[in-house]
């Protein structure tokens, strides 16, 4: 059993890294700021291969594993989540539904510029009364003249509304307990999209609800086979949860990292306060949790790339990064004392992108069902 990555993944780990670093970081906290949605960094992910990294080379992706994948997400959550997210929900959400259920034609025709920077994809799973209750979706197409005529709503979807949005892919009702999966085009007329909400967290992400007054789209955007849009949004949100355990890792890191530095440089009683039992403890309880949740993400990724059964392991490492990193930023903070409150350090804005972690791709509650069921209870 050998636990050292190979030279590819280190080789995206420190592009990743450095990029997070020299580009990433010095602009996070206005970014968060002012709410703004990256658009200069979103190209230069594009332009880093990051955008459609799963993807085979024959789309226009960089045909890396999930490994690769959970390393890139991991790194960019370690400097701001905002942009970890739109590359993550990006990809997970909005990419990978084409290409794994998608037609050669509907390949063809938006996978190129999904895997470049040239325009991103939304996935419209959630409604103002279908949360957890993913299955219980009201909004309805019904197929008249060769179109689907759509009505519904959808809610808390990420990267539907940027200026370089291109498609969603939403759950809808086509017949009396069937759901199926469609592709809407940004600008289909009926297809209304709010203003960003405001957030908490994530602020710099795009986040919008959406709303389907008659909005028609051509048969031909039906994704895969009639029927079968719910089975095939359960194998993306598998997929997705290991997305969202590499964030809560990457997130519990840069906790980490933002404790470990202001521990050194902060003095109290004479010498810095990281010569004290307190603290150390404290970091040593986040350094080794870190490396646990590390593992089972990890693990997660590997076992997706060899084709094997990951739901479990994907669920308890979703389960388990989200749940450490909130125990990373509440003791990072702590650390850091009353500037931990202040804006101004960049532990604030990790502990209010944290809570999504908990909720997102699945609630805490929601994993901890799918993992019983996998232990068959």
């Amino acid at each position: 059993m050998n636990f050292d990555l190979d030279t590819e993944h280190e080789l995206i780990r420190s592009t990743v890294r450095e990029f997070a670093q020299q580009r990433v970081a010095p602009v996070a906290e206005e970014l968060d700021r002012e709410s703004r949605f990256p658009y200069e960094l979103v190209a230069e992910l594009g332009e880093l291969g990051l955008m459609g990294m799963t993807i085979p080379e024959e789309f226009g992706g960089a045909g890396a594993d999930t490994v690769a994948y959970a390393i890139a997400v991991e790194e960019l959550t370690r400097v701001d989540s905002s942009v970890a997210i739109t590359m993550a929900a990006h990809h997970s959400l909005g990419t990978l539904p084409i290409y794994y259920f998608g037609s050669d034609e509907q390949k063809q025709q938006w996978l190129p510029d999904l895997t470049s920077w040239k325009a991103l994809a939304a996935f419209g799973l959630t409604e103002p009364d279908a949360g957890s209750d993913a299955g219980a979706t009201r909004t309805r197409a019904e197929l008249r003249d060769g179109e689907w005529v759509v009505n519904g709503s959808k809610i808390f979807i990420t990267n539907a509304g940027t200026d370089i949005t291109s498609c969603v892919t939403i759950t809808a009702q086509t017949g009396d307990g069937e759901i199926s999966n469609i592709i809407v085009p940004n600008g289909t007329p009926g297809y209304e999209i709010s203003k960003p909400m405001k957030k908490l967290g994530w602020r710099a992400s795009d986040t919008r609800e959406l709303s389907f007054k008659d909005a028609k789209v051509p048969e031909g955007n039906l994704l895969g086979p009639r029927g079968e849009g719910f089975q095939q949004f359960l194998t993306i949100l598998d997929g997705g949860r290991i997305s969202v355990a590499a964030m809560g890792v990457g997130l519990a890191q840069g906790a980490y990292d933002l404790a470990y530095a202001y521990a050194q440089e902060r003095q109290q009683f004479g010498r810095p306060i990281a010569k004290f039992q307190a603290i150390q403890f404290k970091l040593a309880d986040m350094a080794t949790e870190i490396e646990a949740g590390r593992a089972m993400v990890y693990k997660a990724a590997w076992l997706k790339d060899q084709g094997r059964d990951f739901g479990l392991a994907a669920a308890q490492a979703k389960l388990y990064t989200g749940e450490l990193s909130n125990r990373a930023v509440n003791r990072s903070l702590q650390i850091h004392g009353g500037y931990g409150y202040m804006d101004e350090y960049a532990i604030s804005r990790l502990y209010r992108d944290q809570k999504i972690l908990e909720i997102g791709e699945g609630t805490n509650e929601v994993q901890r069902l799918v993992i019983a069921r996998h232990l068959g209870l």
